[in-house]
């Protein structure tokens, strides 16, 4: 019966430590569950492409931060360093679907968020007919991997004249354009290592509140190639492939709570 009750309790340990590690990093790698770091973009050519999730906020963050729905939530963050919700709360072009491994299965973006140049009413109008930096995003709270993780996929985009196909090395641009508004310092392929483990933390503040966001930018998740991602041909410069293959991994904390604004983002 001892010998029962000590074997229960080991499994019941082991258990728990392995649940332990695999929330400890605030996210779970969408493969592991038989999901996909790409996304599914609609009607590329050929058939089948996808586009880098290449940004993650973390389940680690704080609770405020990542409500969808609270006074100092996504919405609020984003508006902190220059994203907005579409123009007028209209979507132009398809949406895309991710495969976050947590038994949610492919499902639609949450939402997209535009760079509003400055002027959180109407800049991502702007955005939409100029072209600029936008993400779409997912949440990773299904029942095989409740995290919580805001999944991005980050890019510089083209004007809508030029069917907002991405610009030339545009996924890695607007994901390190999108951590130097996030961390308020100007970032180039110069201040970090392809080799993953680079971190940078800054500031930002809107309607009261202020974030701080801490990001890694981490490998492991996604691969450099141009294999499987969209816009191959135009995104890739100097032989390079079209992503490097790093994720910015971003830990965000509410230093300074105030009245925030509040509703999802459209």
């Amino acid at each position: 019966m001892l010998s029962l009750l000590l074997s229960l309790s080991i499994a019941a340990s082991c258990t728990a430590t392995t649940l332990q590690r695999r929330d400890s990093t605030g996210y779970v790698n969408p493969a592991d569950g038989g999901g996909s770091m790409l996304t599914n973009a609609p009607d590329t050519y050929p058939l089948g492409l996808g586009e880098p999730l290449n940004a993650i906020i973390v389940g680690t963050s704080d609770s405020e931060v990542l409500s969808l729905t609270g006074a100092g939530g996504l919405n609020n963050y984003f508006l902190s360093f220059g994203f907005g919700g579409e123009c007028f709360g209209v979507h132009v072009g398809d949406a895309q679907t991710a495969n976050l491994g947590d038994g949610q299965g492919t499902i639609n973006q949450t939402a997209e968020m535009r760079w509003d140049y400055y002027n959180p009413s109407l800049g991502t109008c702007t955005e939409t007919e100029q072209g600029g930096n936008h993400f779409r995003y997912w949440v990773q709270n299904g029942t095989s991997a409740a995290t919580g993780a805001i999944f991005m996929a980050v890019s510089e985009e083209l004007p809508l004249s030029q069917n907002h196909d991405i610009i030339p090395n545009g996924y890695n641009l607007g994901r390190d354009w999108l951590v130097g508004n996030a961390t308020s310092r100007n970032i180039t392929t110069s201040d970090y290592s392809t080799s993953g483990g680079t971190q940078f933390s800054g500031s930002t503040s809107y309607n009261g509140w202020t974030y701080q966001t801490t990001v890694t930018y981490t490998t492991g998740l996604l691969n450099a190639t141009s294999v499987g991602i969209n816009h191959n041909e135009s995104v890739p410069v100097n032989g390079q492939p079209a992503i490097d293959g790093l994720v910015a991994v971003m830990e965000v904390k509410a230093l300074q709570k105030g009245n925030g604004s509040s509703g999802s983002p459209k």
